[in-house]
């Protein structure tokens, strides 16, 4: 189905402008049938590209070029009625086109990937913001003030600035990742599409587009360039990099001057143009609040890795990340191990057991002075780095043997379990968590409560 699409849209494409350029006169077949048939082969060979392809990408540009299509099939239809019905149809669509394909060209030869929320909202606001913002400031140079009362011309200028950043996109693009046949592909198809634009501006200023023109072409062959981009591999696979903040803070910076100049001058601007200026900000507040909730996610994400589920003290990870940046404080460090805890577990459960571990981890909590880290290292073994003088160490690990010498009541039964230490100090000579377990089990099998290393 991938060749033959492909074969399909090469022959259909041809055979299209060649029809053009031997009978140029209006024809229904061609310019109706023909037409819209090319670019729902173009949309065919995009759905059914390789499974290896960055598949955010080959929807987002499936999209593009489908709603694309309902633009050109409305304004077709729209020709060959005697009352045009579908302008705006075809105008929103075609400006829909745009913010979606910013979301291809960072993808077009990545690894496959989810499409993040910041990177959608992105390519919203900036395919939104920039282009109706520049081609409101260039409306009012190139048009006279009676002439914003319709949208046509607001649009004939908004389509080359979105292609102005559809550029701007692929060359960054490109000299951040180099050039292969597949960017080659798209970028000229990017060239072409706004080549066309500015073709169909000139033509619209100067009142001589004509329906089922040479210019008309030019939309087709840069929909079936996008479309033949995916049929070749890329040879640079790398990461996504989505727009550059700084280009979207400029997009979100703009849009409440825009609408503050409307404010104060209500008559200045027409209805079609504030509109984009309120959806950008209303997607800069959108992505406000999902940066802040990412944010607060991936903190949480981050303090969960570190820390043990069943007592909420520290785990493992976060006493070894700890200890590196340890070895020019003053302190110590302490390797815990509880006394008769498995039979203990063995005979009540885990479950009771769990809430001794609990417990533990409150009593040796009130014991430690303020500051000092309490980790939870697996099973009933715990560590401890707490900063002071030796002497000052020392009487922290007796205070937390001490700490255990009184029974637990755990649902009504007396349980009592005892800790070995072991300590050593933080005199430079490194291995502390080698020498504190060295002389943690010396303490447990010397049944001396404490040993130092």
């Amino acid at each position: 189905m991938f060749r033959a699409a492909k074969a399909t849209l090469i022959a259909a494409l041809t055979t299209h402008i060649f029809w053009r350029l031997l009978i140029p006169d209006e024809s229904r077949p061609r310019d109706f049938f023909l037409y819209n048939f090319i670019w729902i082969v173009a949309l065919t060979l995009v759905i059914a590209a390789p499974l290896s392809m960055d598949r955010v990408a080959i929807g987002a540009l499936s999209l593009a070029i489908f709603i694309w299509g309902i633009g050109a099939l409305a304004a077709s239809t729209d020709q060959s009625s005697v009352a045009p019905r579908f302008i705006i149809l075809s105008q929103i669509c075609y400006s829909i086109f745009y913010p979606l394909f910013l979301i291809v060209i960072p993808r077009i030869s990545s690894a496959t990937t989810k499409l993040q929320p910041i990177e959608l909202l992105d390519s919203l606001i900036f395919g939104l913001g920039f282009t109706s913002i520049v081609a409101t400031i260039l409306m009012t140079v190139i048009f006279p003030a009676e002439s914003l009362v319709t949208s046509n011309d607001f649009f004939s200028i908004f389509y080359p600035v979105g292609d102005l950043a559809l550029l701007l996109i692929s060359l960054l693009h490109i000299a951040t990742r180099g050039f292969d046949r597949q960017k080659l592909l798209l970028f000229a198809g990017v060239l072409i599409f706004a080549a066309t634009d500015i073709f169909y501006l000139w033509l619209a200023l100067h009142h001589r587009y004509s329906y089922a023109s040479i210019a008309d072409d030019g939309w087709l062959i840069a929909i079936s360039f996008f479309a033949l981009a995916i049929t070749v591999p890329s040879t640079s696979h790398s990461e996504v990099r989505p727009i550059h903040p700084a280009l979207v803070a400029i997009a979100i910076f703009i849009s409440p001057i825009l609408l503050a100049i409307s404010a104060l001058q209500p008559k200045i601007f027409p209805i079609y143009i504030v509109i984009p200026a309120i959806a950008n900000l209303l997607l800069a507040f959108i992505r406000m609040s999902t940066a802040l909730r990412q944010a607060r996610t991936l903190s949480d994400e981050r303090i969960l890795a570190r820390t043990d589920e069943l007592t909420g003290l520290a785990n493992r990870r976060r006493l070894l990340s700890e200890i590196e940046e340890f070895s020019e404080v003053e302190g110590a460090l302490l390797l815990l191990d509880l006394n008769g805890f498995k039979p203990v577990n063995d005979q009540y459960g885990h479950e009771v057991g769990d809430l001794i571990l609990r417990e533990v981890a409150r009593r040796f909590t009130r014991t430690l002075p303020h500051g000092t880290l309490l980790a939870r290292l697996g099973g009933d073994e715990f560590g401890v780095l707490v900063k002071g003088t030796y002497e000052e160490t020392l009487e922290s690990a007796y205070a937390l043997r001490a700490s255990l010498s009184y029974p637990f009541a755990i649902r009504g039964i007396s349980i009592s379990v005892g800790v070995s230490v072991g300590h050593v100090q933080n005199d430079g000579g490194g291995e502390l968590l080698k020498r504190a377990d060295s002389a943690m089990y010396r303490a447990k099998h010397l049944d001396t409560g404490v040993a130092q290393s």
